[in-house]
């Protein structure tokens, strides 16, 4: 358990996921308990290790415990924060501090992760990633190291590399180089003959193009290959450009890996033109010594238009549907003349998977396609300076640049001079970092992706939202290598609604399912159902996939950011601003304002106006559910409490207005239509109150509800908050509560035929209300009574129980209402028609009185059918609004 809660240091970890954990499939009946005690005895042992600090580092944090400690105490995060610098300092050609860096990384391992502890699916998962990043930083420290000349050194590390990893080219092509560079060409070419036989034994399969134009080179002799350049660039592998990575899924960035099945250039043999071996050759040979430092010539040099470097990293072979983007993105990127173009949308939408398509698609329109990621593995932003560095790099200048933001424009200026240039700048967090590149290509077309558009940039913006469902669901299948026709179940449909449709999760909740832990699909989407764990199970199915999910939260202000927790109260689906106010305990034009600068942040989505919602937003799905855990862990739980007792309020208050007395319209549409829309929000907000122990406003809020339900027949919802609305009466004490609780729960039972269940609800309600002296209610639950008796064909019994109910009609309509409705069905009973038809004309009486549309309409119902001489529908007699049972007298 401590492992699991050390390599999610600082992050919640569910119970469910502790448990699975711990105990797999199969957990004991007493799993929790015995969690618990788990849980306790850690604490103790933390104690013990830290006095001062220990217990209180593992904390109680719903849905389940979060272990608090400083990042540079865990070797883990310092392994990770190392071989993310070197990897930055290797980009910026700095081989020295790039090898040191990971060197101190790698120092950091003692052996296979957690060979010695048990594991279950959530750490065999992070064994496996960071197996593999261990694995990239071995990478990159040794092409480091072959930049500045150690070849002789590196020969014995990569002889025992290279037969722990038998099948890494990239290794083979490094250990080919040290030893060539090292006068023992045979051994370059032994390497090269052993891989092959390997992989055509084991794979069928031949090394890569670019293993075998290292292999020629050797074969041939080519002297460049002798030459280390220390301050020779680092061009990138074959589709793979310097900090874009490639499609790597969710829960590794671009940039954050690197092809293990393909060979880069070869470390230190100078500038590769990276468009395939034939010019990898030519570009080494025409490399000549480095200058001087210093000298003339060692002023870097801008390539000419025929010579260049840059390219794009492959396009996402995932990528699905977004037609109607492509094409729009296509027609402004082929007009002629320079251009901005921003691609805009939330945290793992696809930007960055949209602009390399279209940047494939579109490479006849252009010369050199360049494409820079301003977020370098996930990091901090660069600066103006780094993102000019980046596309100089890209387009092949070499050697030391100036650091001043007005020399490096001149330098992109001159290196674009002439050419029809596609520049993507990926994840831009400010106008700052790119205004000076795009005052340097002002004819040049540019493609900026970012989670919103910043401030002073000014182009034509595309706005990216989550897929459509189908596209979605296509998605999911392709990446969860399920056949086409999943895509069109009911499972894979569940899967992609709990995702919100959003690709990143999408991708995560396919490692599932292709990962060790090896889901059924049933068993996922079963798993994901339950928002209280579904961000844990993302987060295990796909490490990292909650910081990339959280980096939607990144340059967003304080007050936007609390804004948003608060916003994690609201229930799921569309709010109003009224909703919005009472959760932010301020106004409705203030509550406009804090949501439109969330609209703006993309962390909220505005709702095309219609009839019933004609101001709304909503939450994309899994940032109501990053919004939910952060209020929990960062706000104090009575200003929660009290922010979910306002909400309750606005909506009980919506509710009372709309309802029989209200208006004939709400928002543009009729009540009930109104309500019908609210349903699903209404009862989560009960849910909540009564989990809240908010007793008042969740009894408040149902008996708003209950006349809305009684009309649209809702009997499930019905049942479910008034059961919740009764308990909340019985904690308050509210006895005259629980009596009408008790007869309107009898009356739904009645009509749902459990009639031993209605008898004993209305004996309920008759005693509470004896006690409470709530005369109108005895009356109503004496109503009820008689009107089961009336069913069993009682009538004597039943024409007793109506006298009491009847002297209270000066009270209170409605009850005067349901006692001649059971006089005018006893008189039926009797055959005695003029006596029904004057107790329904004063139940039509009554219902005007109430201004109730479906009471009149019954009573009127009635009246008709004795004028017409029979009932409405032959053989059935309606014995209450709407419901109808089989007539046994004329």
């Amino acid at each position: 358990m401590l492992a699991t809660l050390l390599v999610r240091a600082n992050e919640i970890v569910s119970v469910d996921g502790l448990i699975d954990e711990l105990w797999g499939e199969n957990p004991p009946r007493t799993a929790t308990t015995t969690l618990q005690v788990y849980v306790s005895q850690l604490r103790k042992l933390l104690h013990e290790a830290d006095a001062e600090f220990g217990r209180d580092a593992l904390v109680t944090r719903p849905p389940g415990y979060e272990l608090r400690i400083d990042p540079a105490q865990l070797d883990l995060t310092v392994f990770e924060e190392l071989h993310g610098r070197g990897r930055e300092v290797m980009e910026q050609q700095d081989y020295r501090a790039a090898a040191d860096l990971q060197r101190q990384a790698l120092g950091l391992w003692r052996g296979p992760l957690l060979s010695d502890t048990p594991h279950g699916p959530l750490l065999d998962a992070t064994a496996v990633r960071l197996a593999e990043v261990r694995t990239a930083a071995l990478e990159q420290c040794i092409r480091a190291e072959l930049h500045l000349g150690r070849h002789r050194e590196l020969i014995g590390e990569l002889q025992s590399v290279v037969a722990e990893l038998p099948l890494r080219e990239e290794f083979h092509a490094h250990l080919m180089v040290a030893l060539y560079r090292s006068g023992r060409q045979a051994d370059a070419l032994q390497v090269f003959g052993r891989l092959r036989r390997g992989l055509v034994d084991e794979l069928a399969i031949e090394p890569g193009r670019s293993l075998q134009a290292l292999h020629q080179r050797i074969l041939v002799g080519d002297p460049s290959l002798l030459r280390p350049t220390a301050r020779a660039g680092h061009a990138p592998a074959p589709g793979h450009a310097p900090g874009s990575g490639h499609a790597a899924g969710p829960g590794r960035a671009p940039g954050s890996g690197h092809a293990s099945g393909s060979v880069g250039h070869v470390p230190g043999a100078g500038p590769d033109a990276g468009s395939g071996p034939a010019r990898a050759v030519g570009a080494a040979r025409a490399a000549g010594p480095v200058p001087a430092p210093g000298s003339a010539s060692s002023r870097p040099q801008v390539p000419s238009g025929g010579s260049t470097v840059a390219q794009l990293p492959p396009a996402d072979e995932l990528f699905t549907g977004r037609e109607e983007e492509l094409a729009a993105l296509r027609d402004v990127l082929g007009a002629p003349g320079g251009r901005l173009v921003i691609v805009t949308g939330t945290a793992g939408v696809g930007k960055t998977a949209l602009a390399l398509t279209v940047a494939h698609r579109t490479g006849d329109l252009f010369d050199v396609p360049v494409f820079v990621r301003l977020r370098p593995d996930g990091r901090g932003p660069l600066d103006a300076v780094g993102v000019l560095t980046g596309v100089l790099r890209r387009y092949g200048v070499r050697g030391p640049l100036p650091e001043r933001v007005g020399e490096l424009r001149d330098m992109v200026a001159e290196s674009t001079d002439g050419r029809r240039v596609l520049l993507v700048l990926d994840d831009v967090a400010d106008a700052e970092q790119v205004r000076p590149v795009l005052s340097a290509v002002p004819d040049c077309t540019v493609l900026v992706t970012c989670r919103r558009v910043p401030d002073g940039l000014a182009g034509r913006v595309v706005r990216l939202d989550v897929p459509t469902a189908r596209e979605a669901r296509r998605l999911f299948a392709a990446a969860a290598g399920q056949p086409a026709d999943v895509a069109e179940g009911a499972e894979c449909a569940g899967v992609v609604e709990s995702c919100g449709r959003l690709p990143l999760a999408l991708r995560a909740a396919a490692d599932a399912l292709t990962g060790r832990s090896r889901l059924p699909l049933g068993g996922l989407a079963a798993r994901l159902r339950d928002e209280r764990t579904r961000l844990a199970e993302l987060e295990a199915a796909s490490p990292g996939f909650r910081a990339r999910l959280c980096a939607a939260l990144d340059g967003v202000g304080a007050a936007e950011l609390r804004a948003f927790r608060l916003f994690g109260l609201l229930p799921a689906g569309p709010f109003a601003p009224d909703a919005a106010a009472a959760v932010l305990d301020t106004d409705v034009a203030t509550a406009r304002a804090t949501t439109d600068s969330l609209v703006r942040a993309r962390l909220l989505c505005a709702e095309l106006p219609s009839a019933g919602r004609p101001d709304h937003h909503h939450l994309p799905e899994l940032l109501r559910l990053l919004a939910r855990e952060r209020l929990q862990a960062e706000e104090e739980p009575e200003a929660v409490r009290a922010a979910l007792a306002r909400l309750c309020g606005a909506f009980a208050r919506a509710v009372e207005e709309a309802g029989p007395s209200g208006p004939t319209t709400v928002d543009g549409a009729h009540p009930l239509e109104w309500f019908r829309l609210r349903l699903p929000a209404l009862m989560a907000v009960v849910r909540q109150a009564h989990a809240a122990r908010l007793w008042a406003q969740c009894l408040r809020l149902v008996d708003g509800m209950t006349g809305f339900l009684e009309v649209l027949g809702a009997w499930e919802e019905r049942d479910a908050c008034q059961g919740l609305a009764l308990e909340a009466a019985q904690h308050l004490g509210d006895l005259a509560a629980q009596a009408r609780l008790l007869r309107s729960l009898g009356d739904l039972a009645w009509q749902r035929r459990r009639l031993d269940t209605a008898g004993e609800l209305y004996e309920r309600a008759l005693m509470a209300a004896d006690v409470a002296g709530a005369e109108i209610e005895r009356c109503r639950a004496l109503t009820g009574l008689a009107g089961l008796r009336l069913d069993a064909g009682a009538t004597d019994a039943a024409a007793a129980l109506v006298p009491p109910a009847l002297d209270c009609a000066a009270q209170d309509a409605r009850t005067g209402f349901e006692a001649h409705r059971v006089l005018g069905l006893l008189a039926l009973e009797s055959g005695e028609r003029e006596v029904a038809q004057g107790h329904f004309t004063t139940c039509l009486t009554y219902a005007a009185s109430l201004a109730d549309a479906r009471l009149e309409s019954y009573a009127r119902r009635r009246l008709d059918g004795l004028d017409s001489g029979g009932p409405t529908r032959p053989g059935w007699s309606e014995v209450q609004p709407g419901v109808w049972r089989l007539c046994t007298a004329a």
